[in-house]
């Protein structure tokens, strides 16, 4: 299952030195229920690998600034430093998102 990332935890899960795929996301936003199911798969199946969290930008409007968000969904992924080496911007196949993520592994 995907992690709640929020302002408060995120630099605790940065600090365990391992990749993150972080979506960024609102209850009000169709494009971002679509990916949704795509992102809760890819936590059950790299969950041990890689920290997958989606970031709600209602709740948490400083990350959502600090990492510049101006579409939802965005996807972010990080490499073990925290540095952003890929993104997507608005709903991709699951594939795409899985292509992306095995990048930062």
């Amino acid at each position: 299952m995907a992690l709640q990332i929020t302002d408060q935890n995120f630099e605790e899960l940065l600090a365990e030195g391992k990749p993150m795929l972080i979506d960024f996301w609102a209850i009000w936003c169709g494009p971002c229920k679509k990916i949704g199911p795509y992102i809760e798969e890819l936590a059950e199946k790299y969950g041990d690998q890689v920290i997958i969290g989606k970031v709600d930008v209602d709740e948490n409007d400083q990350l959502a600034i600090r990492f510049g968000i101006r579409n939802i969904p965005t996807v972010l992924f990080l490499n073990k430093n925290g540095e952003i080496v890929d993104k997507q911007v608005g709903a991709a196949p699951k594939a795409a998102l899985e292509a992306k993520l095995q990048s930062v592994l």
